[in-house]
């Protein structure tokens, strides 16, 4: 839960690195999160603009970690605009050491 919320921290940096881990953390409790408010809405009949209000709410921060992602891989933030090479960019590791984008995220603030 910790990688969720970290992402929420960092709502609005745009530069800096992102682990593969920190990403995929965020999306998978993204996903849960937006799986339960679909049931909950679902089960009390509520209008589906909670739904939508929720991941209004997490456009930006996965817009964020995303270019921070790309970053990571030594790429700028817009390949984020092609979705297949996007998620192969996702799914690579990150390069070792410093690059032109920072720190290694994995050697600089690792998270419990």
């Amino acid at each position: 839960m910790s990688w969720y919320l970290m992402a929420f921290k960092k709502y609005f940096e745009f530069s800096g690195r992102a682990r593969r881990k920190e990403y995929w953390m965020f999306m998978l409790f993204t996903i849960l999160i937006s799986f339960a408010v679909g049931f909950v809405s679902g089960l009390l009949k509520l209008p589906a603009f909670v739904l939508v209000i929720y991941q209004i709410f997490v456009t930006i921060p996965n817009i964020s970690l995303g270019v921070r992602r790309c970053h990571d891989v030594d790429h700028r933030g817009w390949w984020l605009m092609l979705p297949f090479y996007n998620l192969v960019l996702m799914c690579y590791p990150g390069n070792p050491g410093p690059n032109r984008f920072g720190p290694d995220p994995k050697n600089v603030n690792p998270a419990p």
